[in-house]
């Protein structure tokens, strides 16, 4: 049995905006440096119809038998040729100009942006979603409410790197220091698996692994109510954490396992602008699940406010 590959396959949506040829730079670093473990990389470019309505206003879209119509097909093919084509061709050169050796593809649908992404990411069963910050709308839209976000949300079977404002360009290793934060849930220690494969491709240019534990004094008291110590749970997760990095043959040296004390999402945030990470794994949800889902606890608030470093959002799959 072959050595599993963190990112075998990305999904790479494009709109033609500065933020999304940041994410195609980062998606040629990062693929450049994993080389033959990448397969295939597949550049996206969703037709919304906006465009189109802005340039035919007395067209009724939701006349079935008139987007049908010959005149609505050239028209449309027309815009895709002039618009859309240009921007898949940039990004499918500047991968090829970094050293990507994976199988490149360029492809155009119509739709819901999010929903488009998300469904193409399913069907074709990609592992990786890799998408901007932000559009071409970004003045009228911050992340939350935005495409990403809506990515972020529904696509659970992909990991999905949120890229930063501030990418690395290395095509070694665009990601040398990596900060993962650690709860000992489930979804935690998903992305710490991730963060292992990962590391272990890149394992000569990695210079730092963080583990952070936040301990969070609202839930102090409760842990030990309930007859839990948290200084030995901390310990405990610690050891399991480290223990996949070992398996995949890291030494201790390189390895960090901090604590810090208070509000989980202050705190990560915090020590990422402290130590200049330039990539962030977290699991999609932590150990409050039930209660917290995703994009309204932990993670939605340093996705939201933690912007220069890569963010991935690893799958739960």
């Amino acid at each position: 049995m072959g050595k599993e590959c963190p990112i075998s396959t990305i999904l790479l949506p494009i709109d033609g905006s500065e933020h999304s040829k940041r994410a195609v730079q980062f998606a040629g670093y990062i693929g450049a440096s994993l080389r033959r473990c990448l397969t295939e990389v597949t550049l996206i470019r969703v037709i919304t119809g906006r465009y189109m309505k802005s340039h035919m206003p007395y067209f009724d879209f939701r006349a079935e038998i008139l987007r049908q119509s010959d005149a609505f097909s050239k028209f449309k093919q027309r815009h895709i040729e002039t618009n859309i084509r240009p921007s898949l061709d940039e990004g499918e050169n500047i991968l090829v100009n970094m050293g990507i050796e994976a199988r490149i593809e360029k492809l155009v649908v119509e739709g819901d942006p999010a929903h488009e992404i998300v469904r193409v990411a399913d069907e074709r069963t990609f592992s990786t979603i890799i998408i901007a910050r932000r559009g071409l709308s970004e003045i009228l839209s911050i992340l939350l409410g935005s495409v990403t976000n809506k990515v972020v949300h529904s696509a659970t079977r992909q990991t999905v790197y949120v890229v930063g404002q501030r990418i690395l360009e290395d095509a070694h290793c665009p990601v040398p220091k990596n900060l993962i934060p650690v709860d000992g849930s489930s979804y935690s220690m998903k992305g710490v698996e991730h963060a292992a494969l990962l590391s272990q491709e890149l394992k000569t240019s990695i210079d730092k692994i963080t583990l952070l534990r936040v301990v969070n004094l609202a839930f102090y008291e409760k842990r030990l109510t309930e007859g839990i110590d948290p200084e030995a749970e901390t310990k405990k997760i610690f050891e399991e954490s480290k223990a996949i990095f070992f398996s995949k043959g890291f030494s201790e040296a390189i390895i960090a396992a901090k604590v810090r004390v208070g509000d989980p999402s202050e705190e990560i945030i915090k020590e990422a602008g402290e130590e200049d990470y330039n990539l962030i794994i977290m699991g999609r949800k932590g150990r409050t699940a039930l209660k917290d889902i995703f994009l309204g606890g932990v993670s939605s608030t340093v996705l939201q406010r933690c912007q220069d470093p890569t963010i991935a959002i690893v799958s739960s799959g």
